[in-house]
C-alpha cells in the first residue's frame, strides 16, 4: 500500500514561486547596496568638508559626523530588508484586486467546513477564512470556498488556486519542507481515532486485528494507520477511497469495520452521516498527536504572518474577554492589550501592510476562539466536543497567543 503522505506532486513549486522570491531577493538587495552607496558618498563628503577646513576643528567635525552616519548605515541596511519584506504582499494584492479571498476547505466536514441547509459555509475552518476576509477586505462575506479532496489540496495552493488551505489540514516537518508552502498557526490540536459500530463488540483498539478499515490516501492518517497496526503486531485490511463523502458511505454501508481519522473528523461524520449516531462509538485510543491549521504558500512572508496573527487575534481575544458582543465597548478598555488588539492604540496594523483596525474587525465578524468553538463544535452543537487541550493555557488547554506588541 503507497503510505507517501503527500500527493505524487510532492516536490513540485511553480515557477511563478520560485520568480517571486527571486524578485523579493534582488528587491531587498538592490536596497541595501543603495543604503551603503549613499552613506558612503555622504561619509566622504562630510570627510572633504573637514579636510578643507584648517586645523583641529576641522578633524573634531569631521569625526563627530562619521560615528552617526557609521549608526545610521548599520541601521539603514538592517532596516530595509525588513521594510521590503512588508511593503508588498502578491497574496493580499490579488485578493484586493480580484475582491475577495480564496480559501481551500473540506468536501465538507461537520464542525470544520460544511454547506449548511441554507447553502452557507460553516465551521472552525471557515471562520478563520471569514475573519481573514474581514481583515483584508473589510468583510467576512467576501470569501469564495473551493473544496478539495486530500489530494487536491497541495496543489491547489501550490498552483494558486487558492489564497489560503483552511481544511483540517495537519501540521507536519515534510509539508513544511520541499512543498513549497508553509503552515501558519494551529487552530485545532486533535489526534486520530478509531470509529467502529457498537455491534462489533470492540472496546479498544488493540482488538481490531483483522479489520477492514476505511481511510483515504495521501493523508497523515493512512501512515499512521500503518505505523499503529505494524507497532501492535496487528492485521488489517484497507479500503482506500479518495473522495471523503464516498469513504463515509462506504463505512456506514458495512463496507469496512472501521474509520480512521482525527477524532473531530470522526464525531462530525456520526453526527452528520450516520443514520442513528448512537450506534457507532469512538474507541478512547489516540494514535498520534494531529495539529491541524492553515496552510499559505512559502513565497509570501507578509501574507504569512497575516493567517498566523489572525489566528491568534482570536485567542488572544478570549483570554482578555473581548467578545463579537461587547467589541465596540471594549475599545474604551483601560486596559493597554486590549487597546493594542482592537488597534485604539495604533501601530500593529501597519507591520502587515492593514490598517490599524483589522483585528476589530475580526472579532466583530466571528468572535473570540471560545465563540467560534462554541458555535461549531462545542457542547450545544450536534458534535458536542468537550474544549479539552484547546482551552486556553490558563484554564487547563494548550492555547494562547504570543503578545500584541
Amino acid at each position: 500500500m503507497n503510505t507517501d503522505l503527500v500527493s505524487e506532486s510532492k516536490w513540485f513549486v511553480t515557477a511563478d514561486a520560485r520568480a517571486r522570491i527571486a524578485s523579493f531577493s534582488t528587491v531587498k538587495r538592490l536596497l541595501s547596496m543603495f543604503a551603503v552607496k549613499w552613506f558612503s558618498s555622504v561619509a566622504k563628503a562630510v570627510h572633504l568638508v573637514a579636510s578643507a577646513s584648517s586645523g583641529a576643528s576641522g578633524v573634531a567635525r569631521a569625526a563627530r559626523w562619521r560615528a552617526p552616519l557609521r549608526r545610521g548605515l548599520v541601521g539603514l541596511s538592517l532596516a530595509l530588508p525588513v521594510v521590503a519584506a512588508h511593503a508588498a504582499s502578491p497574496t493580499v494584492d490579488a485578493i484586493k484586486k480580484r475582491g475577495e479571498l480564496v480559501c481551500g476547505v473540506s468536501q465538507g466536514s461537520a464542525g470544520l467546513s460544511l454547506l449548511d441547509k441554507q447553502g452557507q459555509w460553516q465551521g472552525l475552518d471557515v471562520d478563520v477564512c471569514r475573519g481573514l476576509a474581514a481583515a483584508v477586505l473589510g468583510s467576512p462575506t467576501k470569501v469564495r470556498y473551493v473544496p478539495l479532496s486530500s489530494q487536491q489540496r497541495f496543489t491547489a495552493l501550490q498552483n494558486g488556486e487558492i489564497d489560503v488551505l483552511s481544511r483540517n489540514t495537519t501540521i507536519t516537518a515534510s509539508r513544511d519542507d520541499g512543498l513549497g508552502i508553509t503552515s501558519t498557526a494551529i487552530v485545532f490540536y486533535d489526534g486520530q481515532g478509531f470509529l467502529v459500530p457498537k455491534k462489533l463488540g470492540v472496546k479498544h483498539a488493540n482488538e481490531l486485528d483483522g479489520a477492514q478499515v476505511c481511510v483515504q490516501p495521501g493523508t497523515v492518517n493512512e501512515q499512521n494507520l500503518v505505523d499503529y497496526f505494524k507497532r501492535n503486531n496487528l492485521k488489517y485490511r484497507p479500503v482506500v477511497i479518495e473522495n471523503l463523502v464516498e469513504l463515509e458511505q462506504a463505512f456506514y454501508a458495512g463496507r469496512c469495520d472501521v474509520y480512521l481519522s482525527d477524532a473531530s473528523t470522526l464525531a462530525a461524520s456520526r453526527s452528520a452521516r450516520a443514520k442513528n449516531p448512537d450506534d457507532y462509538v469512538i474507541l478512547p485510543e489516540r494514535i498520534n498527536k494531529s495539529p491541524l491549521g492553515p496552510f499559505v504558500r512559502q513565497n509570501d512572508p507578509n501574507w504569512t504572518a497575516i493567517v498566523k496573527w489572525t489566528v491568534n487575534a482570536l485567542v488572544e481575544a478570549e483570554e482578555l474577554g473581548v467578545t463579537s458582543a461587547n467589541v465596540d465597548k471594549q475599545e474604551k478598555s483601560p486596559s493597554a492589550e486590549v487597546l493594542r488588539l482592537l488597534g485604539t492604540t495604533p501601530g500593529i496594523g501597519k507591520a502587515f501592510g492593514l490598517d490599524d483596525r483589522w483585528a476589530y474587525r475580526v472579532i466583530k465578524a466571528v468572535g473570540n476562539y471560545g465563540e467560534v468553538w462554541d458555535r461549531n463544535l462545542g457542547l450545544k452543537t450536534p458534535l458536542k466536543l468537550e474544549r479539552g487541550q484547546n482551552a486556553l493555557w490558563n484554564k487547563g488547554g494548550l492555547l494562547y497567543s504570543p503578545p500584541f506588541q
